[in-house]
C-alpha cells in the first residue's frame, strides 16, 4: 500500500505549522481526521514521523525525509493539474510569481499591463520576498516561477534571460565625486559605503561585480539600508555613497532626493534579471513566455 496525496499533504502542513490543530485548520479538516491520516501514514511507511512534545510537534528523522519527499510529490501532482487545465493555452489560469524587492516596484508597473494584454486568461498571484526564500518556495512547489537576479546558486532550477541591469554610482549632489563624468568603483569603497542589509542579493552583486569587500561590521560609521528607497535617502542626506541599479533610476527612484547618479568606470558591472522555475516543471513554457513579455516592458 502507498500513501495517499491527502496523507502527504497532512504531513507537509504538520511540518510547516508544527501543530496538529493548526495543520488541521490549514487542511480544512478536523484534528482527529488529520491525526488519523498521520497515524495511517506512519503505519504504511513503518516508522513514526512525529514526536509529540509540550512545545509542539517535532518531526523525526523519518518524518523529515518523508516531508521532503512529500513536498516534491505534491508539487509534481499540482504541476499535472495545472498542465491539464492550461493545455494548449499559454500562461492561462493561476500563476504564482515571486519577485525580489529590488525589481518588483521598478519593472512590474511597466510589465503588468503588457501581460494583461498578451495573456487575458492569466490569474497572476505575486509574492515579494528575498531571493533565498523565493528559491526555497520554487523548489518546494509553492511558486511557479520567480523574477530574480543572478548570479545566485541555481541548482535544480532553469531560467530565461530578461535583461542585464547596469549598476550605477550614487553620491550626494554636493560630493566631490558628483563632478566626475564616471566614477571608479574602488573610489566608493571605505567607511562611507552604504549597502543593503545582508540577505539582499543586490548587496552581493555590487560587491562581486565591483570587486569590493563588505563594509566593516560593527564599525560605527558602517551603515546598511533595508530597501533601495531608504538607501537613496541615506545617500541624499549625506550619510555616504552607494550603488543603485539602472532599472530603479529609470523608474524615478532618485528623482526626489539630492543624489547624483554616474556610470561606473569599470567593465560593465551589472546583474542579470531572469525568470526562474523548477527544473522539469510543466510551467517551463510559461516561464519563457513570461520572460519574453518582461523583455518588452
Amino acid at each position: 500500500m502507498l500513501p495517499t496525496l491527502r496523507q502527504l499533504q497532512y504531513l507537509k502542513l504538520l511540518a510547516e505549522h508544527g501543530s496538529f490543530s493548526r495543520a488541521a485548520e490549514a487542511a480544512h479538516v478536523t484534528q482527529p481526521t488529520l491525526s488519523a491520516g498521520i497515524a495511517e501514514l506512519e503505519r504504511i511507511i513503518g516508522a513514526p514521523v512525529v514526536d509529540r512534545a509540550r512545545s509542539g510537534v517535532i518531526l523525526t528523522a523519518a518524518g523529515e525525509e518523508a516531508a521532503t519527499r512529500a513536498r516534491e510529490l505534491l508539487a509534481g501532482a499540482e504541476d499535472l493539474v495545472q498542465a491539464s487545465q492550461s493545455a494548449g493555452l499559454p500562461l492561462a489560469g493561476r500563476f504564482r510569481l515571486g519577485v525580489i524587492p529590488t525589481i518588483a516596484p521598478f519593472l512590474l508597473p511597466r510589465a503588468l499591463p503588457i501581460m494583461r494584454t498578451r495573456f487575458p486568461k492569466l490569474r497572476l498571484f505575486l509574492r515579494e520576498d528575498l531571493t533565498s526564500r523565493l528559491i526555497t518556495a520554487l523548489r518546494s512547489g509553492a511558486l511557479d516561477a520567480a523574477l530574480i537576479a543572478l548570479p545566485y546558486d541555481m541548482t535544480g532550477l532553469e531560467w530565461a534571460h530578461v535583461v542585464d541591469d547596469e549598476l550605477l554610482a550614487a553620491v550626494p549632489t554636493d560630493h566631490a565625486m558628483a563632478r566626475q563624468s564616471q566614477i571608479r568603483p574602488e573610489s566608493l569603497d571605505g567607511d562611507e559605503l552604504i549597502l543593503l542589509e545582508d540577505g539582499h542579493c543586490l548587496r552581493d552583486h555590487v560587491l562581486s561585480s565591483c570587486g569590493l569587500a563588505p563594509p566593516r561590521s560593527g564599525h560605527e560609521e558602517a551603515f546598511a539600508a533595508t530597501s533601495l528607497p531608504t538607501l537613496v535617502q541615506m545617500v541624499g542626506s549625506g550619510l555616504g555613497v552607494s550603488f543603485v541599479p539602472a532599472m530603479a533610476v529609470e523608474a524615478g527612484l532618485t528623482g526626489q532626493a539630492p543624489v547624483t547618479i554616474r556610470p561606473l568606470d569599470a567593465d560593465h558591472p551589472s546583474r542579470e534579471i531572469v525568470v526562474a522555475w523548477r527544473a522539469g516543471s510543466s510551467r517551463a513554457r510559461d516561464g519563457r513566455l513570461l520572460a519574453e513579455a518582461l523583455q518588452a516592458a
